[in-house]
C-alpha cells in the first residue's frame, strides 16, 4: 500500500496496519501503544481511544492474522460431515506453513524466536497469546461441533490441546525431509486426530 492509500484509511485503521507490519516483521517484539502510534503517524491517544488497552490491540492483530491465513471458515455447513469439516477446518491452519523450503523457513523463525532465547516475560506473553488465538478457535469448533450433537459433551479445553499437538506434530513435519507422500500421510494423521476426539471409545 503506497503513502496515498495510506492517508486515506481511518486512524484506527491505520494503527492496524502498522501493527500487522511490524507483527509480521517479528512476531516476538512488542506491539506498544507509542511504538504503534508512530509507525502508524497517529497519537497515542487516537490509538488508546479505538484501542484501550494493548491487549486489545494484540488481541484484534492475532484476529486479523488468523482470518486471513483461514479464510471462510466452513465449520457450520451441516451438509458436510462433521468428520470432514473437523479435518479440513484443522487443514487449513496447515496450509499457511506450506511445504519443503516455505515450511522450513516458518519452522525457523519460530525457533530463533520463541526457543532460541531465554523465555523473557516478553517473549512468553507474545507466544502464549498466538498458541490462545489459534486454541480459542479450535475450541470454537469443537463447541459448534458440540453444539449440533456431533460431539459428546466433554472438555473442548483438552480436546482443542490435543488437536493443536497434532497440528504442532504435522507443521514440523512439513519441514523435515519426507520419505512419502507428506500431505497423504497429515491427512490420515488428522483424520485418525479428528476420530480420537469424534469418538473417543471406538479408536
Amino acid at each position: 500500500m503506497d503513502e496515498a492509500e495510506r492517508q486515506k484509511l481511518s486512524s484506527r485503521d491505520k494503527a492496524l496496519l502498522a501493527a500487522l507490519e511490524m507483527f509480521e516483521e517479528n512476531p516476538a517484539a512488542a506491539l506498544s501503544v507509542r511504538a504503534v502510534a508512530a509507525r502508524a503517524g497517529i497519537s497515542t491517544g487516537s490509538l488508546r481511544h479505538h484501542f484501550p488497552t494493548q491487549r486489545e490491540l494484540q488481541d484484534e492483530v492475532l484476529t486479523r492474522i488468523y482470518d486471513r491465513a483461514v479464510p471462510g471458515d466452513r465449520i457450520a455447513d451441516t451438509s458436510v460431515p462433521a468428520r470432514d469439516r473437523l479435518a479440513g477446518s484443522l487443514g487449513q491452519v496447515l496450509t499457511e506453513i506450506g511445504v519443503g523450503a516455505r515450511a522450513r523457513e516458518a519452522t525457523r523463525r519460530a525457533v530463533e524466536e520463541f526457543v532460541v532465547p531465554e523465555p523473557t516475560e516478553q517473549i512468553s506473553a507474545t507466544y502464549s497469546a498466538i498458541e490462545q488465538q489459534v486454541r480459542s478457535r479450535v475450541e470454537y469448533w469443537l463447541t459448534v461441533l458440540t453444539n449440533e450433537g456431533a460431539l459428546p459433551e466433554g472438555d473442548n479445553t483438552r480436546r482443542a490441546r490435543f488437536l493443536l499437538t497434532v497440528l504442532n506434530g504435522l507443521g514440523l513435519e512439513r519441514a523435515l525431509p519426507a520419505g512419502e507422500s507428506v500431505l497423504a500421510s497429515e491427512t490420515d494423521t488428522l483424520y485418525m486426530a479428528v476420530d480420537c476426539v469424534l469418538n473417543p471409545g471406538r479408536t
